[in-house]
């Protein structure tokens, strides 16, 4: 991985003792695992009960999921918050008590939806309202204490651990939970889930016990305040106004509304068109994630050396868009094509290009320090809008191909199909991400409609 942009005022430092070491990295990289955990039972195990076990339309859950990623346009704020000074651990633990028991409400509400559907529906509104918020809270707050208190060389490795525990979450979670919840039964899904709550909780608080004590961000001489006296308003539009921060923003938005979609019509796909159990179609999520691992643990191995952190990025979305093509194939001609593979390689590719982003991210995020946080939070706002929006396109399109093609197989596969090409748009925009910039827009440019008073033709 490149190293990360930074001032020479703080490469110039000695680190040894300022810098995050590797053991406080991966204590984080817990706290990244246990949101993994919660989220992989809201978005995957409790979405396939609702579509297949009590046979309740997809855009339901569709809507419960894009609700709760809709609350985390807030990250930002929690960003801006980080950038001030303050201590993050508080953030960050009262984020996953929030999620960890938002998670637990969301298994009750699914299981009460099978009987009592109005009560259950309520609960589910307040539980992924939870979830949402938990996860912005403890997410963003995590990833500004990451880019402030690891040093510049570090930022890009850090990233790709932490983002390797969020998927080992994933898979821990997906594998292990599916075999506790065959055979299934609404109480085994609220006592499985309670359980991971439980784990998650104490996990965090291990992970975070004194790691602020001695570093905390306001007593390190070598990270900048400058945030800390200009509003978030003003703070938020100087970062939108860089034109590398914009391509990343949007570059995010689609890469991320490609993957959503795929995201919370697997575990239905695979009950309803491949008849798996739901014990077995979490465990080949789980399968799914364990590619993902693998492509991230690739990237960070030889990435640095084969081709360009751009390049990697650019072949992971088309890797992913073939992935999704063969899916569909999968779904409409059975037994012909192996679904195992084709769902660890489709993890693979998803990998390969998340890693090589968040490499990306990190690296823009300190390219000016004390911005870090904003900077996570707008991507992580832009990431959140495109969970929403696919999460709703996904469900709701194969719900209305179902209605007009008749067949749920076509109905996936259509799906999958217009993912695929979302993929691809990705993979040009991810060409575009290091152009050189163009002088930078005056703050309070906000886009293309506010032009400056001279223009500039060198402007993106």
């Amino acid at each position: 991985m490149s190293q990360a942009a930074a001032s020479p005022a703080i490469d110039s430092k000695p680190d040894a003792d300022t810098g995050l070491g590797w053991i406080g990295i991966l204590r984080l990289g817990l706290v990244q695992a246990s949101i993994g955990a919660i989220v992989v039972l809201a978005t995957s195990t409790m979405n396939r009960v609702m579509v297949v076990e009590w046979g309740l339309p997809a855009m339901l859950p569709g809507v419960l999921i894009a609700w709760h990623y809709l609350i985390q346009i807030m990250r930002p704020r929690f960003g801006h918050g980080s950038d001030q000074g303050g201590r993050t651990a508080p953030w960050i633990l009262g984020g996953i008590t929030v999620l960890a028991l938002g998670g637990i409400c969301a298994a009750i509400a699914t299981a009460l939806m099978g009987t009592y559907f109005i009560s259950g529906l309520a609960l589910a509104v307040l539980a992924y309202s939870m979830i949402g918020l938990g996860v912005g809270a403890a997410g963003t707050s995590l990833l500004a204490l990451l880019a402030k208190q690891v040093r510049p060389s570090r930022r890009p490795a850090a990233a790709t651990v932490v983002w390797l525990m969020m998927i080992l979450g994933f898979v821990v979670t997906a594998g292990s939970a599916g075999r506790f919840l065959d055979p299934f039964s609404p109480e085994r899904l609220v006592g499985v889930t309670a359980v991971v709550g439980l784990i998650v909780i104490v996990l965090t608080m291990m992970a975070l016990w004194g790691i602020e004590k001695s570093r905390g961000v306001a007593a390190n001489p070598s990270i900048p305040t400058h945030g800390a006296s200009v509003p978030f308003k003003t703070t938020l539009m100087e970062v939108w106004a860089e034109p590398k921060a914009r391509r990343m923003t949007i570059f995010i938005f689609t890469s991320m509304l490609a993957y959503s979609a795929q995201e919370l019509v697997f575990e239905p796909f695979a009950g309803a068109v491949l008849s798996l159990t739901p014990g077995l179609s979490t465990q080949l999520t789980g399968l799914q994630h364990s590619g993902a691992l693998m492509g991230m643990i690739l990237v960070a191995l030889i990435g640095a050396r084969l081709g360009t952190m751009q390049s990697w990025i650019a072949g992971g979305c088309i890797a992913s868009s073939l992935g999704l093509c063969a899916l569909a194939l999968a779904g409409i001609l059975g037994p012909v094509v192996p679904i195992q593979p084709v769902v660890f390689v489709l993890g693979f590719a998803n990998g390969t290009f998340a890693v090589s982003a968040i490499g990306a991210m990190m690296r823009l995020a300190g390219a000016q320090p004390g911005r870090e946080g904003v900077r996570m939070g707008l991507w992580g706002a832009a990431q959140a809008i495109a969970f929403a929006l696919g999460g709703l396109f996904g469900t709701g399109a194969s719900d209305v191909a179902r209605q007009v093609l008749g067949a749920p197989d076509l109905a996936y596969a259509s799906v999958f199909l217009a993912q695929a090409a979302l993929f691809l748009i990705a993979a040009f925009q991810a060409r575009q991400l290091e152009q050189p910039s163009a002088a930078p827009r005056q703050a309070w440019q906000f886009g293309p409609l506010n032009p400056p008073a001279k223009p500039n033709r060198g402007e993106v």
